[in-house]
């Protein structure tokens, strides 16, 4: 367990702190507001800033510069939320593309034929279906499957291959 140093704050330092956010609070979320077009996330911002400022305040060598060093702050870190958004989004982006890529390559089948699948899938022995679904749906490698079955690489490739064999047999209805 990690402990965090927690330093109490004097009660006139609490009294400055508390000055120095009724005074320049309110524009500091204008500012935030301005740059991320969103009331909720600015106060956040600001909130996170004022933290920030509030940790470093007892270092800060000209009080006056305590409106330009919080104003630089709420532009750091509405950056950085930016950014941070920006990468989610792409990241979803990359996502929702190997998802209509994948759903691309199933053919196009009916119900009956899926349900066909399922049953099929279900009456494969146990470690033949997990073979099979970490593998494939998955898509884990051979390494990381034989390591999750506790079995080597070569058991995972000749469950797989069984497994599939006998899956098509069944889709197309042969006895095995």
């Amino acid at each position: 367990m990690v402990s965090a140093k927690v330093t109490r704050v004097a009660p006139a330092e609490s009294t400055k702190l508390d000055e120095l956010y009724q005074r320049h609070a309110g524009a500091a979320v204008r500012l935030a507001y301005l740059l991320l077009q969103d009331r909720t996330i600015a106060e956040d911002i600001v909130q996170d800033a004022f933290v920030r400022v509030a940790g470093r305040l007892v270092h800060l060598r000209d009080p006056g510069a305590f409106d330009a060093y919080l104003r630089r702050t709420v532009v750091n870190l509405s950056h950085s939320y930016v950014r941070r958004k920006v990468l989610e989004r792409a990241f979803l982006r990359r996502e929702m593309a190997t998802a209509e890529r994948d759903t691309a390559r199933w053919p196009t089948s009916s119900f009956e034929d899926r349900e066909l699948l399922w049953r099929a899938l279900g009456r494969l022995p146990e470690r033949q279906r997990a073979a099979i679904v970490l593998r494939f749906y998955e898509d884990l490698p051979e390494a990381q499957v034989a390591e999750l079955l506790r079995c080597s690489p070569g058991t995972v490739k000749s469950r797989v291959s069984r497994g599939l064999e006998a899956l098509r047999h069944e889709m197309r209805g042969e006895p095995r």
